[in-house]
C-alpha cells in the first residue's frame, strides 16, 4: 500500500458504472465490479494495485446498484487510499462519466493529468511505471496515453496501431485497448457534465491530431467480460494461490 515515501500527487478513477448485461444472471443482484475471481471483488484488485503504486486519491464512478459499491468499499481505509464516489443517476458512459468525475479529478489550477482504469479487467500492469508518460502529459501537447495489450480471440482485429510510442488509428501492428490510460482534463473539454458521451470519438479525434501516445504491455491482462472468462480467471488465481502457498511459485 502506499507509503508516505511513494505517495504520488496525481489521482485516479476506476470506471464501475456499466450494468454488466453480459454478465447476466451474475449481475442481476450484484454490480459487476463486486464480482469475485480468486476470493476478491474484481474492483479490489485495482484499488490495491493503485495503492500500492502510490495513488492515494481515488474516484469511482457507479450507477447500477451503486449503493453496494460504496458499501463494500467504504471510503477506501483499508486500502489505504481515499476513495471519492461520483453517483450517476443514468450511466454516462466513459467519457460523460470521465466528464461528470472532473471536479473530484483536477482543478484549474493545477490541471494534471489522472488514470482511468476500467473496474472489470484483470491486469499486472505495475501502475507505478505509468509515471513517466503523466509526466511527459503534463508538459507536451498530447491529450492521452494508452496501455495496449496483444489482442484476445474475442477481439482478434484489435482497437488501434502503436508506432513508436504514438497510438494510430491504422497500421500494421494493431493492439487492444486495454481499458487503463492517462487524460488530459482538456480531451473532456466538449463534454457537458452530467451527459452522455463515448470516450471512443474523442480519443480518435486525438489520434488524427497525433495528440495521443502509448504503450505496449505484454504481461498478464483479463478482460472479464463473460461468465465464462470470470469462472476460468477464478480457477486460475486460486491455483496460483495454493501454489504460492506450498511455495512452488
Amino acid at each position: 500500500m502506499a507509503t508516505p515515501s511513494n505517495i504520488i500527487p496525481y489521482k485516479a478513477m476506476i470506471l464501475a458504472a456499466g450494468r454488466g448485461e453480459r454478465m447476466r444472471p451474475l449481475t442481476d443482484a450484484l454490480p459487476k465490479p463486486l464480482l469475485r475471481a480468486g476470493g476478491h471483488a474484481l474492483i479490489e484488485y485495482q484499488l490495491r494495485n493503485l495503492a500500492r503504486a502510490g495513488y492515494v486519491d481515488i474516484v469511482i464512478n457507479h450507477a447500477y446498484l451503486g449503493e453496494m459499491i460504496e458499501n463494500a468499499l467504504g471510503n477506501g481505509e483499508r486500502y489505504g487510499v481515499n476513495i471519492h464516489y461520483s453517483p450517476e443517476k443514468v450511466v454516462l458512459e466513459t467519457a460523460g462519466g470521465i466528464a461528470n468525475a472532473l471536479p473530484l479529478l483536477t482543478d484549474q489550477s493545477s490541471n494534471l493529468p489522472f488514470v482511468v482504469v476500467n473496474a472489470d479487467i484483470y491486469c499486472e500492469l505495475d501502475y507505478a511505471s505509468l509515471l513517466p508518460a503523466m509526466r511527459a502529459l503534463q508538459i507536451n501537447q498530447r491529450l492521452a496515453h494508452l496501455v495496449l495489450v496483444d489482442n484476445p480471440s474475442h477481439h482478434s482485429g484489435g482497437d488501434f496501431a502503436l508506432q513508436g510510442d504514438q497510438v494510430m488509428l491504422t497500421g500494421v501492428n494493431r493492439l487492444t485497448f486495454s481499458g487503463i490510460g492517462i487524460y488530459q482534463p482538456r480531451l473532456f473539454n466538449e463534454l457537458k457534465p452530467g451527459l452522455a458521451g463515448k470516450l471512443a470519438p474523442l480519443l480518435r479525434q486525438a489520434m488524427q491530431a497525433g495528440k495521443v501516445s502509448g504503450e505496449y504491455f505484454s504481461g498478464r491482462w483479463v478482460d472479464v467480460g463473460t461468465p465464462e472468462r470470470l469462472e476460468l480467471l477464478d480457477k486460475q488465481l486460486n491455483s496460483q494461490s495454493e501454489l504460492s502457498k506450498t511455495g512452488s511459485v
